[in-house]
């Protein structure tokens, strides 16, 4: 993953409102959740929860889908696990080196 990616994603979580939308998708599973649905749990405008589940969408943290006339978003579970890999592999990669123990 590129630092560019990450950092957009972190960006897009980093907002309340979507870091609790993506929540909600990530327990929803596999079947995802209809947009009608989800904007009666958050309760807000839905151009306003448009708005935010665009800025999931562009990130890749989410995916939507059309059935019929209602729009499923469900969470990219590669992508959160590209991201949670992301932030963790390189954990304590440091750790043996003179400046993890404050040595100058």
């Amino acid at each position: 993953m590129e630092h560019e990616t990450a950092s957009g994603q972190l960006e897009a979580l980093g907002n309340p409102i979507r870091l609790r939308i993506y929540r909600m998708l990530v327990r929803a599973g596999e079947e995802g959740m209809a947009v009608g649905g989800l904007q009666e749990r958050v309760a807000m405008p839905a151009s306003t929860l448009s708005h935010h589940c665009k800025k999931l969408l562009e990130t890749g943290l989410i995916t939507r889908e059309r059935r019929g006339t209602t729009l499923i978003c469900r969470a990219h579970y590669p992508a959160m696990h590209a991201l949670i890999g992301y932030l963790a592999d390189e954990c304590c990669a440091d750790s043996g080196s003179s400046a993890s123990r404050g040595e100058h």
